[in-house]
């Protein structure tokens, strides 16, 4: 379902970071990184962050600029990689490729023409998330001693279950999946300036006088990023059809209509593969120094692109040590 379909169905309200502090969030790792890796790529100039063996490492500048706003306001991130991907996605996942490849080509392009404004949004677009970030992403997190969860399979679906069960008190998404998979609470705009937003599902549901399951049969009439949705519904026709009909199998039978493996794609929102296999402590004591050379030694990011960064991590966290005691 298109985010601005689910946009428009979601309760959504700015929420004070005063009003979340002393909160754990488990964070959609995958979603938060690509942000901030994409940010970085399209601002900062690649020899700020390319090794001398030509391996690129924007994320690990995109990480340090991006976990002291948690720490700032007394938040602990719990951060939720992805595990395999779904076959069901495989559509999806070819769909990015495509639109990735056809950002190469436009990115060579504005290359040989000179177009230095145009080559950095086109080398944004091409970003993946490559062996390397993923491994000095989770090395630099446990330098910082920020907790990470393994998924088994998509991160925003483990990170739902973990504050279904009461292990989180938001999921950290801009993803609006987060409501189809279950999470009661989802903050928002993390990766923004000024105040988060907060998504809340019993709100959403009671908006619209349905069930979570009536909620996940909506996004799939519209269309998800599991399967194609029916041609011409859109997220109010949905919501009609689907409150007068009862439920998913109810609507496309009066339609005529079908939707592929409609089963499977409908219990992986409500039973998704998920882990109870974790264990954090939410006491975060960062070792910046060591997280300082590996950055900056061992990866050979540009210093003077981390430093406020770490100086901001160090602050926080004395101030939050402090501000507990008192």
């Amino acid at each position: 379902m298109g985010n601005a379909d689910l946009r428009t169905l979601a309760a959504l309200s700015e929420v004070p970071f005063d009003e979340v502090a002393g909160s754990v969030v488990a964070v959609d790792a995958h979603n938060w990184l690509y942000r901030y890796l994409t940010t970085t790529v399209k601002w900062t100039n690649s020899e700020k962050y390319t090794t001398s063996e030509g391996e690129e490492v924007a994320n690990l500048v995109g990480i340090v600029q991006g976990l002291p706003k948690f720490f700032e306001h007394d938040l602990t991130p719990v951060f939720v990689f992805d595990g395999g991907v779904t076959e069901m996605k495989d559509d999806e996942v070819a769909k990015r490729r495509e639109q990735r490849e056809k950002a190469e080509e436009r990115l060579e392009e504005a290359r040989e023409a000179g177009d230095a404004v145009e080559a950095a949004r086109m080398e944004a677009r091409t970003q993946r998330l490559t062996d390397t970030i993923q491994e000095t992403s989770r090395e630099l997190l446990s330098l910082l001693d920020v907790p990470v969860v393994e998924a088994p399979a998509e991160g925003e679906a483990q990170a739902s279950y973990m504050a279904r069960k009461g292990d989180a008190d938001y999921v950290g998404s801009e993803d609006y999946d987060t409501l189809l998979f279950g999470a009661p609470y989802t903050l928002r705009q993390l990766t923004s300036k000024g105040n988060p937003e907060l998504m809340d599902l019993d709100a959403t549901l009671d908006k619209h006088d349905i069930t979570w399951e009536q909620l996940v049969d909506i996004a799939m009439l519209c269309g998800t990023d599991f399967n194609e949705g029916i041609s011409g519904v859109g997220p109010k026709t949905a919501v009609k059809e689907v409150k007068k009909h009862g439920d998913l199998w109810a609507v496309l039978e009066a339609r005529g209509d079908s939707i592929p493996n409609a089963d499977r794609v409908r219990e992986f929102f409500l039973d998704p593969p998920v882990t109870d296999e974790y264990d954090y402590d939410t006491d975060i004591d960062p070792d910046v120094e060591a997280a300082r050379k590996y950055v900056t030694e061992t990866w050979e990011v540009d210093p003077d692109e981390v430093r406020r960064g770490f100086e901001r991590i160090e602050d926080s966290v004395v101030q939050t040590g402090l501000d507990r005691w008192t």
